[in-house]
């Protein structure tokens, strides 16, 4: 019995939640942390905060090698006959083209794909129920709980014209603003949301869908200019030697492979031009055309051919609403509060596996945490059931937290 009081004393249970374990947040000796280091959804974070990418960040280098490679075979070998053939500077003019297209082409795939694309906010905690909708609800466990429920639609007036009905997120436990959408792949619920973009690697939402069309019909200019000069130098090579279309492919192949390439891009990039292109003249969303068809009703959005234009290419894109490089004391902003060590409350990772105390929600301890705690619960059980260790008084309150 010594030996069991003296290792429960070398091993204690960790103390109850109690206000002054509560409070570690407030102390200010613990060092602040970033918004951006606890953000709790999927996205990648560069330059501290300062840029913010979608979990498929690599799909960027992708699209890059793809729009700079050809380029660069014009500018290397189809550029340089055409500049001899031409003799004058309107033969250079068409590398310098090229070339700030090709910039402008890739400063809006980064402006697309790093910046914020119009994220709401999470809530600590569920919002207040109505009045009447004060019914029982379910808990986590499954279990009827007295709590009041929230109910999953609610109607919202749009424009003083129609009701929509907007949902409620149990994710970002929020009721989602009219044309926001919660993204699977970023984790995060995004204002005007319109789709994910695995090519840039970024939700398309209210503050970037502007760059995001720029980028795409960029793109296809890009594409049509580089087509129309290979066509042109092969025009050149069949004139200087007084040859056929096959041999003047033999005399220049990168002029023939990049009309085959181009060829099959831009009917990508094109077709996707004019289907935004369409989006935008009807103030729709991709996720709206698909999933609802207001071609077939009205649509509470639509200001007309001149307003929907006006508003996507000239109105003034929102300021962000998260400042993900504000400073947060300790873990305040994660709404978890554990008594930990210090050292794993200060990790960013572990909001994910922490109890949340503000939302309700139980999520998982630790594993060397609950291994621990198994092993004294079943070290004393076992004492207990052998008639060894009379039953501790006061053991539920130290098991309590």
């Amino acid at each position: 019995m010594a030996m069991m009081q003296g290792n429960m004393h070398a091993n204690p249970l960790p103390p109850p939640l109690s206000d002054s374990n509560s409070r570690i947040t407030e102390d200010p000796n613990v060092p602040s942390l970033r918004v951006y280091q606890v953000w709790k959804g999927n996205n990648r974070f560069c330059l501290g905060g300062r840029l913010i990418f979608g979990p498929d960040v690599r799909s960027i280098f992708l699209t890059l090698f793809l729009i700079v490679t050809p380029v660069i075979m014009f500018c290397a070998f189809v550029s340089r006959s055409l500049i001899n053939e031409f003799q004058h500077p309107f033969g250079n003019l068409i590398v310098i083209i090229c070339a700030v297209v090709t910039v402008y082409v890739i400063t809006l795939l980064f402006l697309t794909s790093g910046g914020d694309p119009g994220i709401i906010p999470r809530n600590p905690h569920p919002p207040d129920p109505e009045d009447e909708d004060n019914g029982s609800g379910i808990s986590a466990d499954g279990r009827e709980s007295s709590a009041p429920s929230l109910p999953p639609t609610k109607d919202v007036m749009v424009n003083d014209k129609v009701v929509v009905k907007v949902k409620y997120c149990q994710t970002c436990m929020l009721y989602r603003p009219p044309r926001c959408s919660h993204c699977s792949i970023c984790n995060n619920c995004v204002e005007r949301f319109d789709h994910h973009c695995p090519w840039v690697g970024q939700c398309i939402g209210k503050r970037n869908y502007r760059f995001f069309f720029m980028f795409v019909s960029s793109t296809t200019m890009l594409c049509l200019y580089v087509f129309a000069f290979c066509w042109v130098n092969l025009g050149k090579i069949m004139d200087a030697y007084h040859c056929n279309l096959w041999r003047a492919f033999l005399k220049s192949p990168v002029s023939g492979i990049l009309i085959l390439y181009t060829f099959i891009v831009v009917w990508f990039v094109g077709g996707l031009t004019a289907f935004h292109a369409y989006l935008i003249f009807t103030n729709q969303t991709t996720y709206e055309n698909f999933r609802y068809r207001y071609d077939g009703k009205k649509n509470p959005y639509n200001r007309g051919c001149s307003g929907n234009i006006l508003e996507i290419f000239f109105s003034k894109i929102p300021s962000s609403n998260i400042y993900f490089r504000a400073k947060v004391k300790g873990d305040s902003s994660t709404s978890f509060t554990t008594s930990m060590p210090l050292s794993h409350a200060m990790s960013p990772e572990m909001p994910k596996r922490s109890f949340d105390m503000k939302s309700g929600k139980r999520q998982a301890v630790a594993a060397e945490d609950f291994e621990e705690i198994q092993s004294q619960i079943e070290s004393v059980g076992g004492l207990e059931r052998c008639g060894t260790q009379p039953r501790y008084a006061n053991w539920d309150d130290r098991a309590s937290w």
